[in-house]
């Protein structure tokens, strides 16, 4: 959760200043991660050789790692976690009622009221962020709702977001040249970039990839509403941001909202698996 954290905070700090363009922070990213990876499992690839990869994995990677980098041009680093986490905790809900789970009233209530703190973070006002970033991060947040929903049947975590980096690469490049006119980059925003890719991306989620194969559905979205609350602490700690009393109001609807429905589904065993 920590590596979760840092990499919204790592990607506010490289755009907000502008150190580096969206669009090359996602390609310098994937690639570092690739790079980590690579050197990592490829001992193991010399021995028994490489598995194949899940296309959707891939391509769920790629569209959370864009979406993100483009929704952190406008979006604080509390508020865009917010916004991610919540369309990721969602994303699993629907999963689990399209699996055939059914819901007691009091966790449609917790549902209505995660909604409508989102609801209220991105409505209309003075505070309300950028609606740009704030749909671009729900974007990015349903794709890592994919995403780790279908990294719970890796054989091998560490290959499977190896093969992942690796085939998101391709699309990560047409994606800068197809925004070759914004490109910018210093050097810190390389190094910015290349560490949330190889070491809080690549490794970070490595890690999570295993975890999840030891969690329920339920109990992998639970784990990850730490996220907001410790990018909003390093947001204001590193980057000097503001704690808002919107995001506030609308980080305690949503993320208790969640609990409740977290609270009600860790009663019974899960149907998602």
């Amino acid at each position: 959760m920590l590596a979760f954290a840092a990499n919204s905070l790592l990607c506010r700090l490289a755009l907000g200043q502008e150190l580096i363009d969206a669009a090359s922070f996602a390609t310098v990213r994937v690639l570092s991660g690739a790079a980590m990876l690579i050197i990592i499992v490829r001992p193991r690839w010399r021995v028994r050789g490489r598995t194949s990869t899940d296309w959707r994995s891939a391509a769920m990677l790629f569209t959370y790692m864009v979406f993100f980098s483009f929704a952190y041009l406008s979006l604080s680093a509390g508020t865009g976690a917010l916004i991610l986490f919540g369309a990721v905790q969602l994303t699993m809900f629907v999963a689990a009622l399209r699996c055939g789970e059914h819901f007691r009233l009091v966790s449609w209530a917790g549902l209505t009221l995660a909604l409508l703190g989102l609801v209220y973070l991105v409505s209309p006002g003075l505070t309300a962020p950028d609606p740009i970033g704030a749909g671009l991060m729900a974007i990015s947040g349903i794709a890592w709702g994919f995403y780790s929903l279908l990294g719970r049947n890796a054989d091998d975590p560490l290959e499977a977001t190896a093969n992942n980096f690796i085939y998101s690469m391709p699309l990560v490049i047409i994606v800068s040249l197809l925004f070759i006119n914004e490109f910018h980059i210093s050097s810190t925003g390389l190094v910015l970039a290349a560490t949330s890719g190889a070491i809080t991306s690549g490794l970070g989620y490595s890690i999570w990839y295993s975890a999840l194969r030891g969690l329920t559905a339920a109990h992998a979205a639970t784990v990850q509403l730490s996220v907001p609350a410790i990018a909003a602490f390093g947001g204001v700690v590193f980057l000097s941001e503001q704690i808002t009393l919107r995001l506030l109001i609308a980080s305690i609807a949503t993320l208790g909202g969640v609990s409740i429905v977290l609270a009600q589904r860790a009663k019974r065993p899960a149907n998602l698996t």
